[in-house]
């Protein structure tokens, strides 16, 4: 590491021997003005943002289960579980994660790319099944985005790469986390970060411990438990579209035929 104040001050010294000189033979010598310097970023930020990076590192290579609990703001608190198995394929069943909360949903990346699954409760007894949504490490569309899994793993190659375009300070902890906690945002107020922006806190071994982000915080519930090998679709693939976000339309019930025949007719009769 180069050691600026200590040459600037070196030169400062320097300096001032020749002005001094300078005096000596001559008062009409002008005095010498020390060059203004340029003040660095705090050394803080720029050691979060390598910590952040090292713990996302540390987080590609995690296997694990872990229960979570999701709070948002208005709602009753969920379970969200996350699933990251030894061969590199994930899962993460998100109770009502779709059809405006009235869903559950699970999100699942194996080697055929990125599935959005149905995935049957109490209050929404469906049969499973999966549609294909994007490419292996792609983003979901935007319209069959739960957002809860990004969190997960979708962010970690951006965590990683110190080109991207992030501003990372430290943070104190979120309730109920352990280890480290970053404070995640975008550089400019006029572009889109390229992450969620919030509080993000990782254990010393890459484990996600809580998270604050604009949908809710997450925080992780008890010990984890193992990875299994792979994970599996909770349901067969199937065609057609994927459940969206927004709660579906109210429906209209149909008018039957003996409905329609109880009807007064308003035909003249024959006089």
């Amino acid at each position: 590491m180069r050691s600026r104040p200590a040459s600037r001050a070196l030169s400062a010294l320097a300096a001032a021997l020749l002005i001094a000189g300078v005096a000596a033979c001559s008062d009409a010598a002008p005095a010498v003005k020390p060059a203004p310097t340029t003040a660095s970023a705090p050394p803080e930020d720029d050691d979060a943002r390598i910590g952040l990076a090292a713990h996302a590192a540390l987080a590609i290579d995690r296997q694990y289960t872990a229960v979570y609990t999701l709070d948002v703001a208005g709602q009753a608190q969920r379970s969200v579980m996350a699933t990251v198995a030894t061969d590199g394929s994930w899962r993460v069943d998100i109770p009502g994660g779709a059809l405006g909360g009235t869903a559950d949903v699970s999100v699942v990346q194996t080697e055929a790319g990125v599935f959005q699954c149905a995935i049957p409760s109490a209050t929404n007894p469906v049969a499973p099944y999966c549609i294909h949504v994007a490419d292996k490490g792609k983003q979901l569309p935007k319209r069959y985005d739960p957002k809860v899994q990004r969190v997960f793993r979708q962010w970690l190659s951006v965590f990683t790469d110190r080109q991207a375009a992030l501003s990372v300070t430290g943070a104190q902890p979120l309730p109920g986390s352990s280890g480290e906690c970053y404070s995640v945002d975008g550089i400019s107020a006029s572009l889109a970060a390229p992450v969620d922006v919030g509080i993000y806190c990782y254990s010393d071994d890459g484990l996600l411990t809580a998270a604050r982000v604009d949908f809710g915080t997450l925080t992780i519930s008890g010990t984890p438990a193992a990875a299994p090998p792979t994970v599996d679709l909770p349901g067969p693939v199937a065609g057609g579209e994927p459940m969206g976000m927004s709660s579906p339309p109210p429906t209209t019930p149909p008018v039957t035929s003996s409905a329609t025949s109880q009807q007064p007719s308003t035909a003249p009769s024959a006089g």
